[in-house]
């Protein structure tokens, strides 16, 4: 689905594989039922799913997972998963894992980890779920490629995963109310944000700071404004599909959002 986290695309072809780019359409980043099924085919041999996702904040439906399972079954494709996102809800959305959609219960690589739930990006700690004999074949690769995680991290991360209900249910919380300050404040200072409904990222359409491209004008707010974002087209498999559009990250305090809003209100300058 495009826009993708950025490493997707990359990582689909050093595999060997070519992808095929299903578009999430503004402003609710939804897709067309018939241009996914237009992507399959009998060469497919898995789909990759975020939700929430990076960097649209879109939180996939079981309604859409079900016609994921009917291709998935029809072509006998797997789906990789990336739940990273999974606990970081707003306005009532629930997460529905794809394992748990009836027919996808053997055929789904489901992937999280500890860096965004738990705020510990830099540990690289993560887990995959998967069927017996998938999850062997990775543990081969995984075992030549980085031979194992820190073990003291490894334990710190299986006690924070017994923190109690009301962890994620505060957790949601914190971030729905810095998504809603950024958003107001984006769009008070001439930016459109699509509000996200999962993650902690939102992207903005700059068309009206009549910006000549997202690149250039990702430089400008770094260098004269002095808040960095990430440019749209880092997240598309063409430049000009992202070339209006940048992504902001709101996974700081409440201070340094402020501040950053604050430097914002000179863009009328641009």
């Amino acid at each position: 689905f495009e826009p993708y986290y950025e490493n997707y695309g990359p990582d689909t072809i050093v595999s060997g594989a070519k992808p095929v780019y299903v578009p999430l359409i503004e402003p609710d980043f939804n897709f067309d039922p018939d241009a996914l099924r237009a992507a399959f085919s009998d060469k497919t041999k898995a789909i990759i799913i975020n939700t929430p996702h990076n960097p649209s904040g879109k939180v996939f439906t079981r309604e859409e997972l079900e016609l994921i399972s009917e291709l998935c079954n029809r072509y006998d494709a797997l789906v990789v998963t990336d739940e990273i996102y999974e606990h970081i809800l707003y306005d009532g959305e629930k997460h529905v894992s794809p394992a748990s959609v009836a027919g996808l219960e053997d055929r789904t690589i489901t992937i999280s980890g500890m860096s965004k739930t738990y705020s510990a990006t830099g540990w690289r700690i993560g887990y995959i779920i998967a069927p017996e004999e998938i999850s062997n074949a990775i543990r081969k690769v995984h075992d030549f490629l980085t031979v194992g995680a820190p073990a003291p991290l490894q334990e710190a991360g299986v006690a924070a995963m017994r923190m109690p209900e009301s962890y994620y249910t505060k957790l949601a919380s914190f971030y729905q109310h810095k998504r809603d300050i950024i958003c107001e404040e984006l769009a008070k200072v001439g930016f459109t944000p699509f509000v996200p409904k999962g993650a902690y990222y939102v992207l903005t359409d700059i068309a009206g700071f009549e910006a000549r491209d997202d690149t250039e004008f990702a430089i400008y707010l770094v260098n004269e404004i002095g808040v960095a974002t990430v440019p749209g087209s880092s997240f598309y498999s063409t430049n000009d599909l992202g070339k209006n559009k940048i992504r902001f990250a709101f996974c700081k305090t409440e201070e340094t959002l402020r501040r950053a809003i604050e430097r914002l209100e000179r863009l009328h300058v641009y």
